[in-house]
């Protein structure tokens, strides 16, 4: 195929036309062998399941329905390497790098990030070997304010705007938490992390800044799991939970994940949760968000069943994407909002 004459046409780029999304790479002399869409989300029903793209004049393409969702990110696989599409402008950076975005037909991204929030400064703190820093708005330095403490919180900072919607709400404090190199170690229901955040992380927080009431935890993915697990564990530490898309795996339901290498110690903690009859005495309100076209949709919504089931304030949230940090960012609005406004009022 290498030696093909080049192509006369210019070909389309990718994009939603009629009722399919055309993806489409160009390729004038056909020197790929081949190439694959890469996407990492549960395939919706009415796509095959080989997703290579078809040679045609100029380059490549694959026609697909429409899914039922409001975005997504791709990738094209050559074979060799997996990257994002050279015709497509709009990307996503995450944490294994940016990826292309493509919306669908009615989707919206969250009217707050055009708001001009309150202006504020990081604040980076000791916290043990935790890394830390914590946003405070401008001109309130010297105010006991609220403390919302967040997983992963470098990555959801940069990815998910958190720091952007807190300065859109009420006044209150915005601890980023970054949990280094060990993150599967310590985030795996790992009593030895939760410990260490109740009785180091944050009273090094209270010392420097002047907090009301108990902090909300905010966790995604494996985070997630890590905010249920400190929650189960000290439930008069946090006046509520928010789970984004939490890694509640179950054999049954998470066969895939049986390669993770923290995956026994994971689902010894959730089968804990499952098996048991009662929520621990004093344990918060909890907000589950999550993707309609994510892996974890199930084990998300059997932990709010069970939770639900047990007499916990649980409250549930989804927008139709994948396991993605764009997710999680519009899914803060309005169900971390709500919390906050439920617990810190």
């Amino acid at each position: 195929m290498g030696s093909a004459e080049p192509s006369t046409r210019e070909l389309a780029t990718t994009a939603v036309e009629n009722d399919e999304v055309v993806f489409r790479l160009g390729d004038p002399t056909h020197e790929l062998e081949q190439v694959t869409l890469w996407v990492d989300l549960v395939r919706p029903a009415e796509w095959p399941d080989d997703l290579s793209m078809e040679p045609v004049d100029g380059g490549w393409e694959l026609r697909l329905a429409i899914p039922d969702l409001d975005c997504l990110e791709y990738l094209f696989d050559t074979g060799d390497t997996r990257a994002p599409d050279p015709g497509n402008p709009d990307r996503v950076d995450g944490a294994f790098g940016p990826h292309s975005w493509l919306s669908m037909p009615g989707y919206e991204p969250p009217a707050w990030l055009d708001v001009q929030g309150r202006a504020g400064q990081l604040h980076p703190i000791a916290a043990g070997d935790v890394e830390v820093e914590v946003w405070q708005p401008e001109g309130h330095e010297d105010r006991a304010l609220p403390l919302l403490l967040v997983h992963d919180g470098a990555e959801m900072e940069q990815y998910g705007r958190i720091v952007q919607y807190a300065a859109t709400r009420p006044s209150m404090r915005v601890a980023l938490l970054s949990p280094g190199v060990n993150r599967d170690e310590r985030y795996a229901a790992n009593p030895a992390y939760a410990d260490t955040l109740v009785a180091e992380v944050v009273p090094a927080i209270r010392e420097v800044f002047e907090t009301t009431g108990r902090p909300v935890l905010l966790g995604q993915s494996l985070g997630g799991l890590a905010a249920l697990h400190a929650g189960w564990l000290h439930p008069d530490s946090f006046a509520g939970l928010v789970l984004q898309s939490g890694s509640f795996f179950t054999p049954v339901l998470d066969p895939q994940e049986s390669g993770y290498a923290q995956f026994d110690q994971v689902v010894g903690f959730v089968a804990s949760v499952h098996e048991s009859t009662g929520v621990p005495v004093g344990f918060p309100p909890v907000t589950f968000t999550c993707g309609t076209a994510e892996e974890n949709l199930a084990n998300n919504r059997f932990m709010h069943h069970h939770l639900t089931d047990l007499g916990a304030t649980a409250a549930w949230g989804e927008v139709r994407q994948g396991h993605t940090w764009t997710c999680w960012r519009d899914s803060l609005h309005p169900h971390l909002g709500d919390l906050l406004a439920e617990v810190w009022t």
